[in-house]
């Protein structure tokens, strides 16, 4: 059986932080393999004295459902303790909300797209631990989608934002803590952080196959099935398409009230994607874009997720619709997720170029060409924070 870090919190929790005040950074998916809660653990345990609690995008409760929809802290009703967020007035816990606590744990659950914003969340925590000196624990989690595949362009300093604020490629094939490992060597070497591991995953092992209890991470990460599009699928944010928001199927479902979706799946043929079937379909967002408007698009069946490439399927369905729809702009424009200034599709990339190129029709074999040789020189960097085999 797959051990979660809370799972072997009381067996490998670090002696020299015993009996000290711990603020602790969780959502709705922390959780250990019996469902129980991390907060609820944690505050029985004799080992530390919880004294606050921090939430990300979605709030601790995951109860704000849209992305971009702010939240702002409050007193938990069941312990009395404060409860800070880390999506509201601001995304770094400052010096007020880190002064009353000895050690700061992070236990989220990552997807393992660099835009999922949980990464960036413990970022920033560990930059104001690293000023305050205080010092940060990650209980790690499993990689849903597997440790074993990388895929998409590496992040450009000049574009870094709240989907990306260091160096990665979109799908980074890491588990949260050995992103911390990375972070802290590359970018808070003085962080003094501990690393809590998982026991018994290996890296080509999908969530599905971990024996682990799924909980959604966020509102609109529902299943595994969307975690394994996401990577691809949330390029769409950037653009005026709809990317499923709104329907019980987000990102395994897109589309616009001008696409004709038999038209579309006819062009998607010609690119030959493997392990992915499109079938064609209508719908009417409940919220989010054309809400109450009745959209034609697709639906994506992953039917070989190894074989699977989220990334260059999305790339794929952008050509596809540019093709189509010479002379509808796709890109959205800012502010999206802090950023007032550059496409909101620039920033999920990473740079510029994929957006150019698609807007110069250059064909898809050759648009990859340049981000696989981005993705395979990370994997040098990244092989050095592996912590499984």
């Amino acid at each position: 059986m797959i051990a979660s870090g809370v799972d072997r919190f009381e067996k490998s929790f670090p002696k020299r932080f015993y009996k000290l005040k711990t603020g602790l950074l969780i959502h709705p998916a922390s959780v250990n393999k019996k469902l129980t809660h991390t907060k609820d653990i944690l505050l029985k345990s004799k080992k530390i004295k919880v004294t606050a609690l921090f939430g990300p995008q979605h709030g601790i409760f995951g109860d704000t459902q849209d992305n971009m929809i702010e939240w702002e802290g409050f007193i938990d009703k069941d312990t009395g303790l404060p409860v800070y967020s880390l999506y509201g007035k601001t995304r770094k816990p400052t010096f007020e909300m880190l002064k009353n606590i000895d050690i700061l744990i992070i236990d989220l659950q990552d997807i393992g797209a660099r835009y999922y914003t949980f990464v960036w969340t413990m970022a920033l925590c560990m930059e104001a631990c690293e000023e305050a000196g205080v010092p940060l624990i990650i209980l790690d989690r499993v990689n849903p989608i597997g440790g074993h595949s990388v895929e998409g362009p590496v992040l450009k300093r000049e574009f870094s934002s709240f989907v990306g604020i260091h160096p990665l490629p979109i799908r980074h094939g890491m588990t949260i803590g050995e992103l911390a490992l990375y972070f802290k060597d590359r970018f808070y070497p003085k962080l003094d952080l501990t690393v809590i591991t998982l026991k018994g995953w290996r890296r080509n092992q999908w969530f599905d196959e971990t024996g682990l209890p799924w909980v959604m991470p966020s509102p609109n990460i529902p299943t595994l099935q969307t975690a394994v599009v996401y990577p691809g699928m949330c390029l769409l944010e950037g653009t005026i398409l709809s990317e499923g928001r709104g329907t019980t199927r987000p990102f395994e479902i897109f589309g616009a009230p001008f696409i004709d979706p038999e038209k579309l799946i006819k062009k998607l043929k010609d690119f030959r994607l493997k392990g992915v079937f499109f079938r064609p379909l209508y719908f009417t967002p409940t919220f989010n874009k054309f809400s109450g408007e009745l959209c034609g698009g697709a639906q994506i069946h992953v039917i070989d997720r190894e074989k699977f490439k989220p990334f260059k399927t999305a790339v794929a369905i952008l050509l596809a619709i540019c093709e189509l729809y010479p002379n509808v702009n796709l890109w959205r424009q800012p502010p999206y997720e802090y950023e007032f200034e550059k496409l909101p599709f620039d920033i999920l990339v990473g740079s510029d170029k994929l957006r150019k190129d698609i807007e110069k029709g250059i064909q898809l074999k050759d648009i990859e060409l340049w981000w696989k040789k981005e993705a395979l020189e990370f994997e040098k960097i990244r092989n050095q924070y592996l912590l499984y085999d």
